[in-house]
């Protein structure tokens, strides 16, 4: 009987979704979403968040696109993406908010429009502002960087110096900011925990590119080789990691960390030059936005946030991440 009930059970909830994600009528137009991003095309993370777009636009029928900026780090040029979105009049917009008063105006007129808006990857932090999205999809920023550096902690020396190097990937962008200042107060607590010790940290510009970073954080490192720890507030680390197994470093020697399972991550994870990657789970920041648009406009259901995770992977986890990782959803 109670295996009985727990199959009716199964069935009425498998029921119940695909209630939820039928269209009203058949004779419905598809509806239309668009997604407005502060990143480039082609950058591995992104692609993850498409995937899972694309999935969920095509089990609910809808029509979407996603906006990419054609000049690194150009918030103005999102701006312009947004406003076309605007005019538009989709059926729901997702948008990065890397800037707390840059998008107010617009996403405030799409609400004026009734155009629902979405907030993912990255939110307004100042709460002050008049910005009227519904919801925000996507990681506790700086929670993820106080927890990145706490893992990373368990690998500092037990006695003398300690001195992290924080890679500011996007200075003034949010997430970026958001995600240092995780890693800074857990830096103060952990000085604070270890009184007597010199524990020190410093916060570098490492830019969104991967050349450029690399360049940056190891001209650092050779200027203080008693450099602890570098931790990269996104996933150009990598380009670090690979130079110092190049020059012969032994793994280790300098922990490093970062954010997002893109493929050069899991790579340098698997050489073990990368010790700890925190992952958003960028396919559920794709994915989630447009069932919540499908059920808002189908079903007049509110938005609701979502936190997409902050788990800090380390190597011995790679192994059963890889295969998802080559599909793009992880």
């Amino acid at each position: 009987m109670i295996r009985t009930l727990r199959a009716w059970a199964a069935a009425t909830a498998l029921l119940g979704l695909a209630v939820l994600c039928a269209q009203p009528t058949s004779a419905q137009e598809p509806r239309n979403y668009v997604f407005v991003t502060h990143a480039l095309a082609g950058q591995p993370f992104w692609q993850s968040v498409k995937i899972g777009m694309d999935d969920a636009c095509a089990l609910v029928k809808a029509r979407c696109q996603m906006l990419f900026i054609q000049t690194r780090g150009n918030l103005d040029e999102q701006l312009t993406n947004l406003k076309a979105a605007v005019a538009q009049r989709p059926n729901g917009i997702v948008v990065t908010l890397p800037n707390n008063r840059l998008y107010n105006d617009v996403v405030n007129q799409a609400r004026a429009e009734n155009i629902p808006v979405l907030a993912i990857n990255v939110d307004i932090t100042d709460k002050g502002v008049n910005n009227q999205r519904q919801a925000f999809i996507g990681q506790d920023l700086e929670q993820a960087g106080y927890d990145l550096a706490k893992a990373m902690s368990a690998r500092f020396p037990k006695n003398g110096p300690v001195h992290l190097l924080v890679g500011v990937s996007a200075p003034g962008q949010i997430w970026a900011e958001q995600r240092a200042a995780g890693v800074v107060r857990f830096m103060e607590e952990y000085k604070k925990a270890n009184a007597g010790r010199d524990i020190t940290w410093h916060k570098l510009d490492s830019t969104t590119d991967l050349a450029q970073a690399t360049s940056r954080v190891m001209a650092y490192i050779d200027a203080n080789p008693k450099t602890t720890g570098y931790l990269d507030m996104g996933y150009w680390h990598t380009g670090v990691a690979t130079t110092l197994r190049s020059q012969g470093v032994p793994p280790g020697k300098i922990l490093i960390g970062g954010f997002d399972l893109v493929p050069a991550a899991l790579a340098e994870m698997k050489t073990g030059y990368v010790q700890f990657q925190v992952d958003q789970q960028p396919y559920l920041q794709g994915y989630l936005p447009v069932i919540q648009l499908h059920l808002m406009n189908n079903f007049k259901l509110s938005a609701w946030d979502v936190n997409t995770g902050r788990a800090v992977v380390q190597p011995s986890e790679i192994d059963a991440i890889l295969e998802l990782s080559k599909k793009g959803v992880r």
